[in-house]
């Protein structure tokens, strides 16, 4: 009777063992079987990019620049014998500012002065010798012709005389002194730059949306944070008829300087356009945008239902809707939630188009 226990207990055991072993068996392949992930899908929501039309105000940033930059070059070579004028005075159109040493021109003028004498003094004669047919055509050319060269001789010996006392171009105020008294000037050497800052200028860049809502003449408003709520008026003188490849172009708008408020070349300022933009353009909502306004991306999804990872171009910024330039076209639907969760040509599933 021990024996048989024993021999059934015996069985029983590895009946246990063997039940055990084969449990942990399909355990083991169940962890080691590849699941099929062929058809998971990430749950997006998407919109379609679409044509609008923002209404505001089109306000650009630009930088004050003098209505004329003069740098004001010495026409003649020698010595500089007066420099009237210091870094910072104001001056006024045709004010010496510097002389240079003319004494070998006005020599010159002297020359020319008694060579127009003789040369006058030949016509005459030879005019008188012609009318009375003692001499000829060709001999009354002749002196005809030095004369006009004696007074062709005077007139640039005054101009150079004339040149060697350098004025002001423009009225306005020294930037740059290049010289001092007594240094030696050559023929184009720079004695000082004028700077009128009575007129200004703001040159802009434009998008080709706004470009085409504004015409010459225009006025605008121009704001500076170093006058807090004084307003500039000014208008658009200028806009390029070509754009360059990121479809921008080039607007020019000129105000009058303020006595009281004056603006300095260089300021930054804000230009408002008084005119609101009615072009339709392709828009996304904010929330699609991936990554910055300057390096910009969104997901795309297709008829097969795959976001692809896109780059575009943004352009202007209306708050909650952002233009598009380049890389999109109307009626394509871009992903606006769970752009987290995607890579490039993962498969989605569109819980809600807006």
């Amino acid at each position: 009777m021990k024996r048989i226990i024993t021999i059934v207990v015996a069985l029983l055991v590895f009946g246990l063992i063997a039940f055990r072993l084969v449990n942990n068996k399909k355990e083991i392949a169940s962890k080691n079987q590849v699941k099929d992930t062929s058809d998971v899908r990430v749950m997006v929501n998407v919109t379609p990019v679409q044509s609008r039309v923002s209404e505001r105000n089109l306000r650009l940033v630009g930088t004050v620049t003098a209505d004329q930059v003069i740098e004001v070059k010495s026409e003649v070579q020698g010595k500089i014998l007066n420099l009237n004028v210091d870094l910072g005075d104001k001056v006024r159109k045709g004010q010496v500012l510097a002389r240079v040493d003319d004494q070998i021109r006005q020599l010159g003028v002297a020359n020319a002065q008694q060579v127009l004498a003789d040369a006058r003094q030949n016509l005459q004669r030879y005019k008188n010798l012609y009318e009375g047919g003692a001499a000829s055509q060709a001999q009354y050319d002749q002196y005809s012709l030095a004369y006009k060269n004696a007074q062709n001789q005077l007139a640039q010996a005054r101009k150079e005389v004339s040149n060697a006392v350098i004025v002001a171009p423009i009225s306005g105020q020294v930037t740059q002194k290049a010289v001092e008294t007594g240094a030696f000037a050559n023929i184009g050497t720079t004695i000082a730059t004028i700077v009128d800052v009575s007129k200004l200028k703001v040159q802009l860049t434009v998008p080709e949306s706004d470009v085409y809502v504004l015409k010459e003449g225009d006025s605008v408003t121009i704001t500076s944070n170093v006058y807090p709520g004084v307003n500039f008026v000014g208008r658009i003188t200028f806009i390029s008829p070509r754009g360059d490849e990121a479809h921008n172009y080039p607007v020019e708008v000129s105000l009058t300087n303020q006595s009281e408020n004056p603006l300095r070349a260089g300021t930054y300022v804000d230009v408002a356009f008084n005119r609101k933009n009615q072009t339709a353009t392709l828009q996304i909502p904010r929330e699609a945008l991936v990554g910055s306004i300057k390096d910009a991306q969104v997901y795309v999804v297709g008829a097969d239902n795959v976001a692809q990872l896109r780059k575009i171009t943004i352009g202007s910024d209306n708050g909650t809707y952002l233009e598009v330039l380049e890389g999109l076209r109307e009626g394509e639907n871009v992903v606006t939630t769970g752009q987290i969760n995607l890579d490039d040509s993962t498969k989605v599933s569109i819980v809600a188009a807006k």
